[in-house]
């Protein structure tokens, strides 16, 4: 039966070249890489009841390949179409799971795969699952400007849309506002959802709004902020890529403006 082996070598996946500059996962009957006895090959959901889906790690990557080439995850959206690119994203998701689960968080001792998904500790029998960390991102309005920052961990000169994680007992609204108040100490109003996006770097999930300005000035937090401000529609500082819910928010924004 045919696969699809999705093969990574830390955070780089093989494709497959199919010429004229094309790419693809590697779609065959048994690895496209030879495996060794302890390769742990994990199996993932398919793709819409298609086809089976595997994922694996290697050490070293492939080079010099006439058939295969390696790319990063994040490059791997430009050259693969969404749908195998969102399931390299998960494939990913849980070997970094698996390669940071080994023993058990409880008694130590080792953790054996129970499921696809889970783990169970070959001792006391505590359970364990992947675990998504939670993060909004905003896009605020004020009037024909937008709300836009430079964080200190952003690589590159781009700016991009105040973000932070979820914390514990709070909801996604609740975050929405005190990241908003602590990164740049403006208050907001009408928050709005406007979609989520798996982020694979390594284990996230990216929930996305919309809200309005409501008060106060821009102050930010240099300890998460290099730079900030308000950018008109026609004079926008360098951008996030077009893979990420930012860009969406910020496409979409602009879209109002040219219908």
């Amino acid at each position: 039966m045919m696969k699809y082996w999705f093969v990574f070598s830390k955070s780089d996946v093989l494709l497959e070249k199919c010429g004229d500059g094309l790419y693809t996962i590697p779609f065959e009957e048994e690895s496209p890489i030879e495996t060794k006895p302890w390769t742990n090959i994990h199996n993932i959901s398919p793709l819409y009841d298609g086809p089976e889906v595997k994922t694996f790690y290697i050490d070293n990557p492939i080079t010099n390949n006439k058939k295969y080439e390696m790319c990063g995850l994040r490059q791997s959206y430009y050259k693969i179409n969404k749908d195998l690119y969102i399931k390299a994203g998960k494939c990913h998701e849980i070997l970094y799971w698996d390669q940071n689960t080994q023993y058990c968080g409880v008694c130590g001792s080792p953790m054996k795969m129970n499921t696809d998904i889970s783990k169970r500790c070959t001792e006391c029998g505590k359970e364990i699952w992947p675990q998504l960390a939670t993060a909004i991102i905003v896009l605020i309005r004020r009037g024909e400007e937008i709300l836009l920052v430079h964080a200190n961990n952003f690589r590159g000169n781009f700016y991009g849309l105040v973000a932070g994680f979820v914390e514990t007992g709070e909801n996604l609204e609740e975050a929405v506002n005190r990241e908003v108040f602590e990164e740049t100490n403006i208050k907001i109003k009408n928050i709005q959802y406007f979609g989520s996006q798996p982020w694979p770097y390594p284990c996230g999930l990216m929930v996305g709004f919309k809200a309005e300005y409501d008060s106060g000035e821009i102050k930010l937090q240099r300890s998460e902020l290099g730079g900030g401000g308000w950018y008109h529609k026609d004079h926008l500082p360098q951008i996030p890529e077009k893979l990420s819910i930012a860009r969406k928010l910020i496409d979409n924004w602009l879209e109002t403006y040219n219908k």
